[in-house]
């Protein structure tokens, strides 16, 4: 079964004296790419939460926010006295004010708040990867519904293919014919005389260089292929990106052998259900 990149996952845990978020929100990217906004007081935790993220994600560009409010009268920030009181006596020497605006103005300058950075309290960062593995759970089930309705996609693009490579196989007698009674009015029409036995040598060579019959059957397995890899256990959108490869890769050469606008006709409807699928591909895991 196939998994999206596209997810959103997010919980929230509440403590005595403070509230703490986290939210997950994940899109298609080649690698694994996560960008953290996290409160300076868990910083030494992030790479230890980077790897949750990473062992469950795999990949994608993942923006990663922990969230912090406080609800208690629990606080780490204090006033900076004698920073503001230097300020004060700065701004009187420049202009005239009381106390209270002086104090305002004063506040506004940097410096003027102090943070004692305290150790982590273990029972609260159990709290918080308790809270990263539920907003972990819930953004891997919105991965797989979004792999679902991939998949579906995914399989009607591939009923569309296989359908078309049908009227090809049918189409191919007759367009072996058409493409024999053009060579020969051709050469009629020069009115020369000409050895049957080698015009009909440099004919049958001539056929064979316009024969699809590998191009059929390689298509045809790929297009297998494709499917029964949807259908594995783990999602792998990098073989399945493989295997559209291949697809292509036989499409361009029966169009370029064809030599016949109806099946030129078809191969530009299959080249338009495969560029949707490799749309679509860039989001699977």
């Amino acid at each position: 079964m196939i998994q999206s990149m596209t997810g959103f996952g997010k919980h929230v845990v509440q403590l005595p004296s403070k509230k703490i978020t986290i939210e997950l929100k994940s899109l298609n990217s080649k690698n694994l790419d996560i960008n953290a906004r996290i409160p300076q007081s868990y910083r030494e935790k992030e790479l230890e939460l980077r790897k949750m993220i990473a062992d469950e994600l795999i990949r994608g560009k993942v923006d990663f926010g922990l969230y912090l409010e406080i609800t208690g009268e629990e606080t780490t920030a204090e006033v900076n006295q004698g920073v503001v009181k230097k300020y004060m006596q700065q701004l009187a020497n420049i202009a005239k004010g009381d106390d209270v605006k002086l104090l305002e103005m004063a506040l506004r300058m940097p410096d003027t708040m102090k943070t004692e950075k305290g150790d982590i309290d273990p029972l609260e960062y159990e709290a918080i990867k308790g809270a990263m593995k539920q907003a972990l759970s819930e953004i891997i089930i919105f991965r797989n519904e979004e792999g679902q309705v991939l998949e579906k996609d995914f399989n009607a693009r591939l009923k569309n293919l296989n359908a078309l490579l049908d009227e090809v196989k049918t189409m191919d007698p007759e367009r072996l014919d058409t493409v024999r009674e053009r060579l020969e009015k051709a050469v009629a029409d020069l009115k020369v005389e000409l050895d049957a036995n080698r015009f009909e040598q440099e004919l049958i060579y001539y056929l064979e260089k316009y024969d699809i019959t590998e191009e059929k059957v390689r298509l045809a397995n790929h297009l297998d292929y494709f499917e029964t890899t949807l259908e594995s256990k783990d999602s792998n959108g990098k073989k399945l990106g493989f295997i559209a490869q291949e697809i292509g890769r036989e499409i361009n050469t029966i169009g370029s052998k064809a030599n016949y606008a109806p099946m030129q006709q078809l191969v530009v409807q299959m080249k338009d259900e495969l560029e949707k699928i490799k749309e679509q591909m860039l989001n699977v895991l």
